[in-house]
């Protein structure tokens, strides 16, 4: 998509929610305005005092120029390294890496920094793809024991005979070496159709054959569903991700083309609770990290794990309540990344094991607050680093681990 296109398509966007409407009030223009309780002050004000707004004098920055400095003084830990070997079961490397020895071996340096002991690699890859990375890893060293590979899943014209050929490969892709399953990308109940030509629901019982094949091969499966509840929202000055959908306006779906946020978490629900002998890892914290009671009634069911990519900045701006979910649920929650960029972990490790306030997330389009650490015991962090994902993943290297 060229510039010009993708600034027409957000001016459209702006136009259609009403964001376009919000100019600030000419500066100065009338003093205070009196609003009523429970009123918001006009486009361009801000309260400064109770029900009183105001306009400033200055020019106001766009959200994007206005970039205060911190003058909180306050005890740093950067924490460069996780304190103990960790299991990222969300990983997404570049594919060239898993092709040869030398390529493996920048990744293994790249791992040993941030003491990332195993990737799990959750490309949703299938047949030769996993062939070919299983034979290089295996082939490669110092480096056989510190890659794992997932197994995808052809969603494609699910109809007559289909669970019957995707088992068949995923039998296939285990003998070949894959320990589990995913990432099931957010495809399957947003957009994927069946061979007559309707949505493929996440519940459809046509499903069912394939996540009991994973149970029979003890086969975690790890799945996406969705996304940010934001992203189904307007673009208006209320939506918390206002910057990244004006950065990506590709991100938001327009409820006359997609299933609603809500309508995707029931179907997932009802296939987690339909399948109770599968291990399921849901991606993400099922992006109910803003929402922590919700999440709790989702690892409420036995059979249902979840992992911690691309969702720091929730866990990171409710540091009490999310110790606290952490230490409830440690025996369900995994580490995981996401986007392999090395020098955002220890980010994670930062929040995960020190009580340090107020200090920048790694992605700012993602969240504009800051974070706090958590702090969590010593066995919490065990397990989700590395334990948990150990427990539910036979096909991990078991060993040496502290």
């Amino acid at each position: 998509m060229t510039r010009s296109i993708a600034v027409a398509l957000l001016a459209a966007c702006l136009a259609v929610t009403g964001a376009s409407a919000q100019q600030p009030a000419p500066r100065g223009s009338s003093g205070p305005t009196q609003i009523q309780s429970g009123e918001e002050c006009p486009p361009g004000t801000t309260e400064i005092r109770p029900r009183l707004c105001q306009a400033p004098e200055l020019p106001p920055p766009s959200i994007l120029d206005y970039r205060p400095r911190s003058t909180l003084v306050t005890a740093e830990h950067p924490v460069p390294r996780a304190k103990y070997p960790a299991i990222d079961f969300h990983g997404h490397p570049r594919g060239s890496w898993l092709e040869s020895g030398d390529s493996l071996a920048r990744l293994g340096a790249a791992l040993d920094g941030i003491n990332v002991r195993v990737m799990v690699v959750a490309n949703d890859m299938s047949g030769d793809p996993v062939r070919r990375s299983v034979a290089a890893i295996r082939a490669s060293g110092a480096m056989k024991d510190r890659v794992r590979i997932l197994a995808g899943i052809d969603f494609r014209n699910v109809g007559p005979g289909w669970a019957e050929k995707a088992i068949a490969q995923l039998e296939a892709d285990v003998a070949a070496g894959a320990v589990g399953v995913g990432e099931i990308g957010k495809e399957l109940g947003l957009s994927i159709r069946k061979a007559d030509g309707t949505r493929l629901r996440i519940d459809d019982p046509a499903l069912d054959p394939v996540w009991a094949a994973c149970a029979r091969l003890k086969l975690p499966v790890f799945i996406h569903t969705a996304d940010p509840e934001e992203f189904w929202q307007p673009i208006d000055y209320h939506n918390e991700r206002w910057l990244e959908l004006a950065l990506f306006p590709r991100r938001r779906y327009p409820p006359e083309q997609f299933p609603s946020f809500e309508e995707l978490m029931t179907e997932r629900d009802n296939m987690l609770r339909r399948n109770p002998k599968t291990t399921f890892v849901i991606a993400h914290m099922g992006w109910h990290a803003n929402d922590l009671p919700r999440l709790a009634k989702l690892l409420d069911m036995p059979n249902v794990y979840t992992e911690v990519g691309a969702v720091l900045y929730d866990i990171g701006r409710q540091p009490r309540a999310a110790h606290d979910f952490f230490v409830r649920y440690q025996d369900r929650i995994l580490f995981g990344k996401d986007s392999f960029q090395p020098e955002e972990y220890p980010y994670y490790w930062r929040v995960f094991e020190t009580r340090d306030d107020y200090f920048d997330y790694y992605r700012p389009y993602h969240a504009f607050w800051k974070l706090y650490g958590i702090d969590l015991p010593d066995t919490v962090l065990k397990k989700v680093y590395y334990q948990n994902a150990l427990r539910i993943t036979p096909g991990l290297p078991q060993s040496g681990w502290p």
